[in-house]
């Protein structure tokens, strides 16, 4: 019986020889350079132009840079001239950013700029989106087009999976965060030779754009919060209850999607949609303070800085607002990601937790809260985790993290994703 079930156990997969693997390394490291770089000049004429917005402008004029009518002006603002560009340029900015995800299709290329322009004035103007969906989306095309041209025997989909680790390895400083995406998409998928053979030009790719990044930029994840010993008990309870909070949390902005996103589609024109969902956000900035404002990441860090610098009550209010934000800039039509303003949430939450119970460690609700928000909006259950063990940089947490993102997964797993189809329908 033992020989005969060996018998019939299908032959390992053969490895990959290096001879077949060295080719795609000069590709991979091209690739790797040129998002890393695309993304950088992004992010750095947005930063510019945020200075303007919100420094140099409110300061010529008199008016306090994050006061309530500044701030509404702005947001407004932005709605109308993301609008123009919705509206009037060609490609009209790419597809609904309701319907896109991280893995973004190849786009003609009249898009682009049309979708670049929109993503920078997004970052600049103060809406509650990141830049990685549409710079993975733009980064993605790039490499096929250009890729079809310089090799145009190369399968175009090998071009996608190297411009999309090149994105992410640059946007969180690390090629891991790259690997473990495309590790979870590879799993559902029936692939030739072994897992590594697969990873070996993205993980190129995702490499060299994390080391770009890293000596352009400079960017970190962690929050530098107060340090974590041994676990405890009481530090799983702690985990386990905030990341199924933030779990429940999130998904409360994934079942709401379809109506918002359904009550701005009824305006019908960008040049409504957009300026609609400025008055709103203006009006959530009003409520929930400055900190709520941009794509989160440097709002975290402000955060994190000083735990106790806010009342439970304030926490709270950042955390609902900033989620609220989050559902109605994607809802609106502004072109941007939902991972950073999700750290916020979660990092705001865990914060609130350490408010309300002094004994709940900053570090374990903040990654617990990241963690939980993140596996509801993102469905990514590897990039939840590292982002969450990132922000803390303990190996101690990542045990907890493990165990709580169990019955966080359970909670999330099998319901509507915060993604929809062309029709306004969840995807699943």
């Amino acid at each position: 019986m033992v020989q005969d079930s060996a018998q019939q156990e299908p032959p390992a997969a053969p490895a990959t020889r290096a001879r077949d693997l060295l080719p795609s390394v000069v590709p991979a490291l091209v690739v790797g350079v040129a998002c890393s770089l695309l993304l950088t000049g992004v992010s750095l004429a947005a930063e510019e132009l945020q200075d303007v917005l919100w420094q140099v402008l409110p300061d010529a004029l008199g008016v306090g840079r994050y006061s309530v009518l500044w701030m509404f002006v702005v947001l407004v603002t932005t709605g109308i001239a993301v609008g123009l560009v919705v509206w009037k340029v060609p490609g009209h900015a790419g597809p609904d950013p309701a319907t896109t995800g991280l893995d973004a299709p190849a786009l003609p290329p009249m898009v682009l700029p049309g979708l670049l322009l929109a993503s920078a004035l997004m970052l600049a103007g103060g809406p509650s989106l990141g830049p990685e969906n549409p710079i993975i989306a733009v980064n993605v095309s790039l490499a096929v087009w250009l890729g079809a041209r310089a090799a145009p025997r190369a399968p175009g989909r090998g071009w996608m999976v190297l411009a999309e680790a090149a994105t992410i390895g640059a946007l969180f400083g690390t090629p891991v965060a790259a690997a473990l995406v495309i590790s979870e998409a590879l799993a559902g998928q029936r692939i030739k030779g072994r897992l590594w053979d697969s990873l070996f030009a993205p993980l190129t790719a995702a490499a060299s754009g994390a080391l770009t990044a890293t000596l352009v930029s400079q960017p970190s994840f962690d929050l530098g919060l107060p340090p974590f010993g041994s676990p405890g008990w009481a530090d799983l309870l702690a985990a386990l209850t905030v990341a199924a909070v933030g779990a429940l949390l999130g998904m409360c902005a994934v079942h709401a999607l379809p109506y918002v996103h359904g009550a701005f589609q009824r305006l019908r024109h960008p040049m409504l949609m957009l300026p609609a969902g400025g008055a709103v956000l203006g009006a959530l900035a009003a409520l929930g303070g400055p900190l709520t404002l941009f794509k989160g990441l440097d709002e975290v860090a402000e955060l994190a800085a000083d735990p106790g610098g806010w009342s439970a009550g304030q926490f709270a209010t950042m955390t609902v607002v900033k989620l609220a934000a989050l559902l109605v800039a994607t809802s609106c039509g502004f072109r941007g990601g939902r991972i950073f303003p999700a750290v916020f949430v979660g990092t705001a939450l865990g914060l609130c937790a350490h408010a309300l119970v002094p004994g709940v460690q900053p570090a374990v609700g903040v990654s617990a809260g990241v963690l939980g928000v993140l596996l509801a909006i993102t469905r990514q259950g590897w990039v939840s985790l590292f982002v969450a063990a990132a922000l803390v940089a303990s190996p101690s947490v990542l045990v907890l993290l493990c165990i709580a993102s169990l019955p966080a997964w359970l909670l999330v797993t099998g319901r509507p994703q915060m993604q929809l189809r062309a029709d306004g329908t969840p995807v699943r």
